[in-house]
């Protein structure tokens, strides 16, 4: 169904949903890309009442470190305060409305309106408003910058635009073993990158979530990775790096696995999902050549041929390899704009050009990445087309795809209720 996006029916896009809970297993029609509506929807309805990754510790480890992390139209601040506590505040002025954070990242004891003046504390509390002698009744503590859920977890800090939401900790803890493992909160960042793709949201996400596009799409990832193949093929491989890993890694529970994820979640938005799958011989990591390119992470003794697949929220992904950590976020900018983020993790006290070299720690996803952009713009380009029909969805390789899908209608669904 083609949807007129200048003068969008309600009834129509109830319709439509409708229609595609009707035919399960068929991928999205060509309007859930497309349907301004919709996109407004999914963020009122879908992500700003998520668990999402905003930044890593080491970010803003002292008093009055700030990142800002921005979702579709919305900034928010990360701000480390004069306490102590990690804060999450939105980015705009209780008095018109402006961005007080000006900067991407920083350090500093407050946050000035650039428009009117208006002071804030780095927790968020409201300071000074200039010449407020004028005002009658004035009360400061009714005009503090408005706060996001924020929780912190083994180093990684997520948000939660819901400030209602039930808490993370207990999906994650439900993962603690093997993320633990890889001691994130002392971990390095050594390198991070933003993709920024014309695409929606959810075909980046979708193309995260199967890898039947893997063998013919990502000719490096391919060499070392065993998930391109179904898993009658990789059984075999799977098994035996299963049986060695908790002796040759140390990590009790490093094979542990655990899907909990979209309808399936403690709650909403607290996604949460772990596996181990193989390397193919020969190779021990995530590298051109299979070798070693950083030092061992966390509590990690060696490499037993495998990598651990995380799922943190419903946009946020890990893959994890004995000697460093990808992670990958996905966040809409725009109905038909998405920023891909990447982070490279490595050991806290690892030294770059002595312990490890950047260019080869990054170049697989990197590559991988890259590629992924190529395909999910044209992608993009084709459910956008008048003539677009949605076909079937793999059985195996795009079950991930299915069910988030499944969970999404129902959302929209509840929405235009």
């Amino acid at each position: 169904m083609i949807v007129n996006t200048d003068n969008e029916d309600l009834q129509s896009l109830k319709d439509m949903i409708n229609r595609q809970q009707n035919m399960p297993g068929i991928s999205l029609a060509s309007g859930f890309y497309r349907s301004p509506l919709i996109y407004q929807k999914e963020l009122q309805q879908i992500l700003f009442k998520s668990w999402i990754f905003a930044a890593h510790i080491s970010e803003i480890p002292e008093p009055g470190d700030y990142v800002l992390f921005d979702i579709g139209e919305d900034s928010i601040i990360i701000s480390h305060d004069d306490q102590g506590e990690i804060r999450a505040l939105h980015n705009i002025c209780r008095h018109r409305g402006s961005r007080v954070c000006r900067h991407e990242s920083g350090n500093s004891k407050t946050f000035v309106c650039p428009y009117h003046g208006w002071v804030y504390a780095n927790d968020g509390s409201l300071r000074t408003p200039r010449a407020s002698e004028a005002y009658v009744d004035f009360d400061k503590a009714e005009y503090g910058l408005k706060t996001v859920a924020v929780q912190q977890y083994m180093g990684l800090i997520f948000i939660n635009i819901n400030t209602e939401a039930e808490s993370f900790v207990p999906a994650l803890d439900l993962i603690a073993k093997p993320l633990g493992s890889y001691d994130l909160a002392n971990a390095r960042i050594a390198h991070q990158k933003t993709y920024t793709v014309d695409a929606n949201w959810k075909l980046c996400l979708e193309n995260y979530l199967e890898c039947y596009h893997c063998a013919s799409s990502h000719k490096y990832y391919s060499r070392s990775h065993s998930l391109k193949e179904t898993s009658e093929k990789t059984e075999p491989l799977n098994r035996a790096m299963l049986a060695r890993a908790e002796q040759i890694t140390g990590v009790t529970g490093i094979g542990e696995q655990l899907y909990m994820v979209y309808e399936q979640a403690l709650s909403f938005g607290g996604c949460v999902s772990h596996m181990r799958y193989a390397l193919y011989d020969g190779y021990e990591t995530g590298s051109e050549d299979g070798k070693a390119l950083a030092p061992l992470m966390g509590s990690m003794q060696g490499y037993d041929g495998g990598a651990g697949d995380f799922q943190l929220g419903p946009v946020t992904f890990m893959l994890n390899y004995p000697d460093h950590c990808v992670l990958y976020r996905f966040i809409p900018k725009g109905l038909k704009k998405t920023e891909m983020k990447v982070v490279w993790f490595v050991q806290g006290d690892a030294q770059e050009e002595v312990d490890y070299n950047l260019e080869r720690l990054t170049w697989l996803w990197h590559e991988t990445t890259l590629e992924d952009e190529y395909i999910v713009k044209r992608n993009s380009a084709g459910v956008n087309s008048m003539f677009y029909t949605p076909g079937p969805y793999h059985p195996e390789y795009e079950e991930l795809c299915m069910k988030f899908v499944s969970w999404y209608l129902k959302c929209l669904e509840r929405s235009f209720s």
